[in-house]
């Protein structure tokens, strides 16, 4: 038998899922209603500790939430038949987060709830399942981002910045501040187009403002300084020198990073990774090295569709369960499902953080002796080739 606590804490791990999440908010078939076996108590307990059978159908007599079913159920130890609680059974998206007895599911069900009687039906299923698109911001910013998004079409914006895109009534800041959402929110329309080709070359916007990224030259003789900084425009069109390129995620890491012959790094790229479809980089062994989350592997997905011959460095499965120690929690994931560029092991990877309470390896708290050894041997391995 389960008491009320257990099938609560059941019915709160179902609103984590998002197919669980989209079918009952959707009331898509059979969704409803959600029935929840209870259970019969077992006779020898009956037998041998009859009060705590007692305080288990107190607790169901308490429920106020759904519908408790009950049943008359003869035991060999029992006079007379027994009234025993068999079934929770809810028949809504309101009883379903009720009997979750959770604020935190309250207040996310009343937020999405809120959204989709205002939106149109073509980002409910998108605006269910991906929670991080919308937690944290105000339902009328989510609201008119999504009419934003129905007024939107490929290259509209005709050259200008995004900025002075006036639809559905944004401010300038609109796009800076939720850049994510309305991409996804037009993915949805054109079939992920506008991921696939960036936001701002899908609608044609003019993107004024440059990159600057840490070009570091780990051979000391290759450059005519050990660092500089380069914008990502100029790195699409200037071939760099040296036999191999190592793209590091954060410009923070260069510390880590060995003196290495016929090499130089690129620091700092993060998710612009158009300058990567250089031609001049197809010519050189490339390695990648991001942060163990899924933000890290999303930017590593980015890097291999540019370049699909890199090799990727200490972004394992193994790298992560030995300095499990030093991960902290990813507070707004990348997204729920794993981009397509990963290999087998890292979509496992992927799935796995998203899984994990704390699911963040920063690069810094590798160590550096760790860095310098697998670095050092994808260079080797590459001389050896």
């Amino acid at each position: 038998m389960r008491s009320p606590r257990e099938l609560s804490a059941k019915l709160a791990r179902q609103w984590q899922s998002a197919n669980h999440r989209e079918s009952r908010l959707l009331y898509e078939d059979d969704a409803w209603p959600v029935s929840s076996a209870i259970g019969s108590p077992p006779a020898s307990l009956i037998a041998s500790d009859l009060d705590a059978v007692r305080r288990h159908f107190a607790c169901w007599r308490q429920i106020r939430v759904g519908v408790v079913a009950w049943e008359s159920v003869k035991f060999r130890t029992t006079a007379e038949p027994v009234d025993v609680p068999v079934r929770w059974e809810l028949r809504c998206p309101d009883e379903w987060t009720a009997a979750c007895y959770d604020k935190t599911i309250a207040t996310e069900f009343g937020t999405v709830a809120a959204i989709i009687d205002q939106t149109d039906t073509l980002f409910h299923s998108l605006l269910i399942r991906r929670r991080a698109l919308w937690r944290g911001r105000c339902v009328s910013e989510v609201v008119q981002a999504c009419r934003m998004a129905l007024e939107l079409e490929p290259d509209c914006a005709a050259g200008k910045p995004l900025r002075a895109l006036a639809v559905a009534g944004t401010d300038t800041k609109f796009f800076e501040r939720n850049h994510r959402l309305v991409c996804a929110l037009l993915d949805a329309r054109f079939d992920g187009e506008a991921s696939h080709v960036g936001l701002e070359q899908f609608l044609g916007a003019a993107t004024t403002a440059q990159h600057w990224l840490l070009v570091a030259d780990l051979d000391g003789g290759l450059l005519p300084f050990r660092q500089l900084r380069v914008p990502t425009s100029e790195l699409l069109a200037t071939t760099l020198p040296g036999r191999r390129l190592l793209i590091v995620e954060n410009e923070k890491s260069l510390h880590q990073l060995p003196a290495m012959k016929d090499t130089v790094a690129v620091l700092g790229a993060g998710l612009d990774m158009a300058w990567a479809r250089a031609q001049w980089l197809q010519a050189k062994e490339v390695a990648y090295w991001g942060g163990i989350d899924t933000w890290g592997l999303r930017c590593l997905a980015l890097a291999r569709a540019a370049i699909p011959q890199l090799t990727a460095l200490m972004m394992t499965h193994d790298a992560f369960a030995t300095h499990l120690q030093s991960a902290v929690p990813e507070s707004v994931n990348a997204g729920d499902v794993p981009p397509c560029e990963l290999t087998i092991n890292e979509r496992a990877l992927y799935e796995m953080l998203l899984g994990e309470e704390r699911g963040r390896l920063e690069q810094e708290f590798l160590p550096e002796s760790v860095v310098r050894h697998e670095v050092l041997s994808w260079a080797s391995r590459g001389t050896r080739d």
